[in-house]
């Protein structure tokens, strides 16, 4: 969290300090520096969520993998079918934060926002 919102921070200063006040990207019209910064906090944001909800859904911690442990009691058919839902269901949150990144930053810079916001995702994990 704390690397999130220092990165955030920096986005700014380097989208602001390093682009021009209107530039072009292929077909696209005039686009702003800001258009740059949408695109890669959103893909900053999107990892959060996406490691967050990969700890709950790993960490020994929290209720899922609990209850997979639990259900290994009743046989290996229920574990089995247990964690193959618990599989599934742990993929929704993710990709809704990856399609609303790769919406977003495609409406704002095309390709190149798609680009943007996949470093975004990624800037974290060398802090991490």
């Amino acid at each position: 969290m704390i690397s999130t919102v220092g990165l955030t921070g920096a986005i700014i200063a380097i989208a602001y300090g390093s682009l021009p006040e209107k530039f072009t990207v292929s077909n696209i019209t005039e686009r702003a520096p800001w258009h740059a910064f949408i695109s890669v906090l959103i893909g900053l944001w999107a990892g959060l969520a996406i490691g967050y909800i990969t700890e709950y859904m790993t960490s020994h911690s929290y209720r899922p993998v609990r209850e997979v442990a639990e259900s290994c009691k009743t046989g290996a058919a229920t574990n089995i079918i247990y964690g193959l839902a618990l599989g599934y269901n742990s993929c929704v949150v993710p990709i809704i934060a990856i399609t609303i990144s790769a919406y977003v930053s495609h409406k704002l810079l095309g390709f190149y926002g798609n680009a943007l916001a996949a470093l975004g995702m990624l800037s974290n994990l060398p802090i991490g």
